[in-house]
């Protein structure tokens, strides 16, 4: 279900989102009383909320289909990057958060992650997402990382890149590259930010 109040995004998302392959856009909603009704009787796999709405916004929205118990993984759509927004729409009970401003793939991909039963964060914000998800935990003992990769996959969730990375751990840019690629692999996640927050949810950084 696509809840946007303007037109023409919701138009140019609609489209983006139908040319997908094996997304199906099944209803829509422009505020956030006629969204909440329609969540509460369809209860569509994914909802798309732009956090902009009349009515009540999109975190007040995610919040109240929350209580109702409806289960619809929700990816929140903003015009901003700031941290209170990001941060209570997560509280509220989102599943992904996207920035406007990115891609039209950026929010298929969160679509398709949240469906499958995981978490998304737009890389512009991701490191507001990743700083503020949980305190540092000890490593669990069922860590499938090695402690090297460990540390790599710490300066990833702080939103570092590869080169810096590399300086930091006085390490070559091929060998972080390697760890990226193992950590990915063994942590089954689609990219860097999927990684770090599987990695805060399990405890392992």
């Amino acid at each position: 279900m696509l809840i946007e109040d303007h037109a023409l995004t919701r138009s140019g998302l609609k489209t983006a989102l139908s040319s997908a392959g094996g997304i199906e856009v099944v209803a829509e909603a422009t505020d956030g009383p006629s969204a909440y009704d329609r969540l509460v009787a369809f209860a569509p796999q994914v909802a798309v909320i732009d956090i902009g709405l009349p009515g009540f916004d999109g975190v007040e929205l995610t919040r109240r289909i929350r209580a109702a118990g409806v289960k619809s993984k929700v990816v929140i759509l903003t015009m901003h990057d700031l941290d209170d927004e990001i941060l209570g729409a997560l509280a509220a009970g989102a599943d992904a958060y996207c920035v406007k401003t990115s891609d039209p793939a950026t929010v298929i991909t969160a679509v398709r992650i949240v469906a499958g039963g995981g978490a998304y964060f737009d890389p512009n914000i991701a490191h507001v997402v990743l700083q503020h998800f949980a305190p540092r935990a000890p490593v669990v003992v069922d860590s499938p990382l090695t402690p090297r990769e460990i540390d790599v996959l710490r300066l990833v969730a702080d939103g570092i890149g590869n080169n810096e990375i590399a300086e930091r751990l006085h390490i070559g840019l091929g060998t972080v590259k390697g760890h990226v690629r193992d950590i990915l692999e063994k942590l089954s996640a689609s990219d860097r930010t999927q990684a770090a927050v599987t990695a805060l949810r399990r405890g392992i950084i």
